[in-house]
């Protein structure tokens, strides 16, 4: 009671700036900014810790930023004798839809895409994951309409096409005289890509496909780029081949001329203002009798002969659908690479406002505290710090795993890049509005980024793929190689789940914190979370089995526990990466901040309520968790300024809050 009387005095002091002895009034000093630079050390070298995180083309990265920064096409604007550039949110819908197009031009004219569908190879490859990356840091809008050209359509003509959809389509694709978009979600169907409703049939009289949207529920829907420019699509439908349906196909349509009317028989109208992304044109698509010669039938997995004849080389649907599907996951690859970058930017901008923002004193006639120095304040961000650190060791991954993809190791990609992209954008959801919280009311303001990536970035949790429906799908997968290795009878081998075969690990009954900050104990206590619920979903499903259920029937009623596992799926996969990055670090500074990051994500992770719920801690060993992530926090305070600053983000690409805020809010900038 005495302590929160005397917090109160403090406050009531403050605010009346009264002392005890006296009531006179006394002006304060006006604050002044003083740059984090000046008060902050570096104790490692920040060059070293981005190559660390990035890893790949930095200096093509910093080339991006730099096209962006000197063209007025990127919106620069004076803020505190700052120049800062993010896309004007005050303009109308069309405004900003033909700003994107624009940028995107500009950049094709600077050569910022060359090679990317034309060339083949890892360097490419990790070429234009690093292009998509800044794009993602300046605009979500950008990074969206480029990834469904490049990615979407032209990934679709890459992997879904032969050679002669690749000789056609991929040049004048990658110089943009030919404007892409992917027509598959519908009004009615979105993550059940196999329930889609559009209809096509072959007309064997004509050489065609006659594509038909037979209801409204039938309309393509949140069709990238179909509103205003796109000039072809791929359209996902069901192929009728002599009154048999052979499920879901992919054809090329050319839905406006050269002067970019709408073809006959199509009719095309933009879905509306969005609470994000609206310089994206997002477009709803109805076709009517379209035809479209056999050849744009994309004919990697089966293909129609002239005269009417289905072939394929895989005949089971299933397998036919999975082989077809497979090349999408670069989708999910991308999304979650990219909400990293929107944490990064959040987090930079937060703690540097933090580290020159200062609230209340703790003692009358003392300075304020800055924000940052506040335990509470460190608590809030210095986890998200650490999870940013991780996700971007898996972004790491996940990039390489793809890039190195091999036919069998399509089906890892698939498991990993879902658990990934759901966790990823999850993460960054919390991370953006924790961040906008801790801006207090400047986290509010446009101009200042963190609150307008909320709604920029909202939707990753449900494009290409529901989340919940994505951890579903890793959960069934687990579910699937234990029921494998054990008809097999053979060991654990692949998705990291090796530890599966040895035995279980053993909390101890008393955490201290040596132990609590070993790497080893780290992973046992992920290791055993994941082991165990994969044994409970396991066993669960199994008895819904032998009552009778179907297998979907039996899985959909497992719902909590294959959340539950997806989760700590992903979080085990997630510090493997983290531990693998910094096992290869010589010792010194580097390597001991690394080390605390990893401790620090590590707790959070077993702070989760799985712990406590399912047995695996004591709620007394709960509490040891959380007081040492408090610990961890405040080691990390010296190294707030560097581990931003690492990011590699340009001063330009951030909110002005992040630098000299006073003189940006001055009457002066007006």
């Amino acid at each position: 009671m005495e302590q929160a009387f005397k917090r109160t005095q403090i406050l009531t002091n403050h605010l009346l700036q009264s002392s005890p002895s006296s009531q006179t009034l006394s002006s304060n000093a006006c604050l002044s900014y003083s740059p984090p630079e000046l008060s902050e050390n570096y104790a490692f070298d920040i060059k070293d810790m981005r190559k660390l995180i990035d890893r790949h083309n930095l200096e093509e990265r910093d080339w991006l930023f730099g096209l962006m920064k000197q063209s007025k096409l990127f919106n620069p604007k004076v803020r505190g004798g700052k120049v800062f550039v993010s896309p004007d949110y005050n303009q109308s819908m069309e405004q900003q839809q033909e700003m994107t197009l624009k940028r995107i031009e500009y950049l094709l004219e600077k050569g910022a895409f060359k090679g990317w569908l034309t060339e083949k190879g890892e360097d490419i490859e990790m070429r234009k994951f690093a292009g998509f990356e800044v794009c993602s840091i300046y605009d979500h809008s950008l990074f969206t309409k480029l990834g469904v050209h490049f990615f979407l359509w032209g990934g679709a003509i890459q992997f879904f096409g032969t050679k002669h959809h690749h000789d056609k389509w991929l040049r004048d694709t990658e110089n943009y005289s030919i404007k892409g978009c992917f027509a598959m979600t519908e009004l009615g169907h979105g993550s059940n890509v196999r329930g889609l409703e559009t209809v096509t049939t072959y007309d064997s009289n004509t050489g065609e496909f006659v594509i038909n949207t037979p209801c409204e529920s039938a309309q393509k829907y949140w069709i990238g780029g179909a509103a205003n420019h796109a000039t072809h699509t791929v359209v996902f439908s069901q192929l009728h081949i002599n009154g048999t349906n052979q499920g879901v196909h992919a054809f090329i349509v050319q839905i406006r001329d050269a002067d970019g009317n709408i073809c006959p028989n199509i009719r095309i109208v933009d879905c509306g203002h969005k609470i994000g992304l609206n310089g994206v044109d997002n477009g709803r698509i109805w076709f009517d009798n379209v035809r479209v010669p056999r050849e744009n039938l994309l004919n990697s997995v089966a293909d129609v002969s002239p005269d009417g004849k289905y072939l394929s080389s895989i005949e089971n649907p299933d397998q036919r659908f999975a082989a077809f599907m497979a090349p999408l996951t670069v989708g999910r690859v991308n999304i979650a690479i990219s909400s990293v970058y929107q944490s990064k930017v959040a987090l930079a901008t937060s703690i540097r406002y933090a580290l020159t923002r200062w609230a209340f004193s703790l003692k009358q006639n003392e300075p304020e505290v800055l924000l940052l120095d506040y335990p509470s304040h460190q608590r809030r961000l210095f986890p998200l710090v650490a999870k940013t650190y991780a996700m971007s060791f898996a972004a790491n991954y996940l990039k390489m795993l793809y890039v190195k993809r091999t036919p069998q190791s399509n089906k890892i990609i698939h498991i990993v890049s879902s658990s990934f992209k759901a966790t990823f954008t999850w993460n960054n959801m919390q991370i953006l509005q924790e961040c906008r919280e801790a801006c207090g009311g400047q986290g509010l303001k446009t101009e200042n980024r963190v609150g307008q990536l909320k709604g920029e970035y909202d939707v990753q949790s449900t494009f290409e793929g529901d989340n919940l429906i994505l951890m579903q799908q890793v959960s069934k997968a687990l579910f699937a190689e234990y029921m494998a290795a054990q008809k097999r009878n053979k060991v654990f081998k692949g998705l990291g789940l090796e530890h599966m075969n040895k035995p279980c690990p053993v909390i101890p009954l008393q955490l201290t914190s040596t132990t609590l900050r070993c790497s080893q104990f780290q992973m046992d206590a992920l290791c055993l979370r994941e082991r165990d619920l994969l044994n409970r979903f396991v066993a669960d499903v199994s008895k819904c089995k032998a009552k009778g259920e179907s297998n979907e029937q039996a899985f959909m009623m497992c719902y909590e526990l294959a959340q539950d596992l997806g989760k700590a799926f992903s979080d085990r996969a997630i510090f493997q990466t983290f531990v693998d990055a910094e096992t290869i670090l010589p010792a010194g500074s580097l390597k001991d901040v690394l080390g605390t990051l990893r401790s620090l994500y590590a707790l959070i992770c077993i702070e989760d309520v799985s712990f406590l719920q399912y047995g695996y801690l004591s709620v007394d060993n709960g509490a040891n968790v959380r007081r040492e992530i408090t610990k961890l926090c405040t080691e990390l305070r010296p190294h707030a300024l560097a581990l931003v600053s690492s990011f590699g983000i340009p001063d330009a690409f951030l909110g002005p809050i992040a630098f000299n805020w006073i003189e940006a809010n001055a009457w002066s900038s007006v």
